[in-house]
């Protein structure tokens, strides 16, 4: 395949009503999402980038679907502040498939009202049945108008094949910009330590919990000290994500540890254990956590 023309493939995103954005680790996704909302907000626009890539987010911290609205060049420069989350736990999204697509999808029924343009960043599990089924229910549900795939050899073909069999659906199939660097696991993991560390900026305030403000509910005689660093997503009273917090079991006693208290109705626990200091993070099955199984 040529080199792709990333502002001619910009220029057909920022025309589209929503924009579904496919291809593995540092492809280019992000890099075509900004660079068409930046074309769409100058032809007067207003766009909501949905960024579902929860291993290497852009818009929020990872584990999240992020929403930002960009009404102005100038909102481009703040575009890893959400306006939007919805707290999906893990960075592996292939282990916790529903909860992705949940997430996704209404992420982008709320992009719809807000914007003219929907642009929405998908994750980079392209493959195997994971990556399929992940692409095919976000396609099925959200029904793209544009869709654009990236690609270093020929890994979107399978997914591509299935979207247009199936869904009909009309596949920009483009190769990843040579000058595009792929990062190494260790460089993606920094990332997402520095994302976490932000999201979790001091100040931090320890909220005392009780067993029944979790989703999923806490199993009877479950050993608390079972869910210490887990990470959670801390819910206000209209079922919102307003952030992240990390469970602190001590004293005899639960804790969250959050910035984003006030407002606290729940938690949602995640498939993921953070250190409050070093702000390193681990992907865990919750079902052995909670039940040891």
């Amino acid at each position: 395949m040529n080199e792709p023309d990333f502002e001619a493939l910009a220029l057909e995103v920022s025309r589209a009503r929503l924009a579904m954005l496919m291809g593995g680790t540092d492809t280019g996704k992000t890099t075509l999402a900004l660079q068409a909302a930046r074309l769409a907000v100058k032809a007067g626009r207003t766009v909501a980038l949905v960024d579902a890539d929860v291993a290497n987010s852009t818009v929020g911290p990872p584990a999240c679907v992020g929403l930002k609205e960009i009404h102005s060049e100038a909102d481009l420069e703040t575009v890893s502040e959400p306006d939007l989350l919805h707290f999906v736990g893990t960075i592996m999204p292939a282990r916790l498939v529903l909860q992705q697509v949940v997430a996704t999808v209404a992420m982008v029924d709320q992009a719809r009202n807000l914007a003219d343009l929907v642009i929405l960043d998908t994750t980079a599990v392209v493959s195997g049945v994971a990556g399929e089924t992940l692409k095919y229910h976000k396609a099925e549900l959200c029904r793209p108008d544009k869709v654009v795939a990236l690609q270093r050899g020929g890994e979107m073909e399978p997914v591509v094949g299935m979207l247009r069999r199936f869904l009909g659906m009309d596949i920009t199939v483009a190769p990843a910009g040579s000058n595009i660097v792929p990062r190494s696991p260790d460089d993606q993991a920094s990332l997402r330590t520095e994302a976490f560390q932000r999201a979790l900026a001091l100040p931090l305030d320890r909220w005392k919990v009780r067993p029944t403000v979790f989703a999923p509910t806490l199993p009877m005689g479950l050993n608390l000290d079972r869910l210490n660093q887990v990470l959670v997503g801390v819910q206000d009273a209209a079922g919102n994500c307003v952030g992240l917090g990390v469970l602190e079991h001590g004293e005899g006693a639960l804790r969250v540890l959050t910035n984003v208290g006030e407002g606290m109705k729940g938690l949602r626990l995640g498939s993921m254990t953070i250190n409050p200091e070093t702000f390193t993070s681990t992907v865990v099955n919750l079902r052995e956590v909670m039940f040891g199984v």
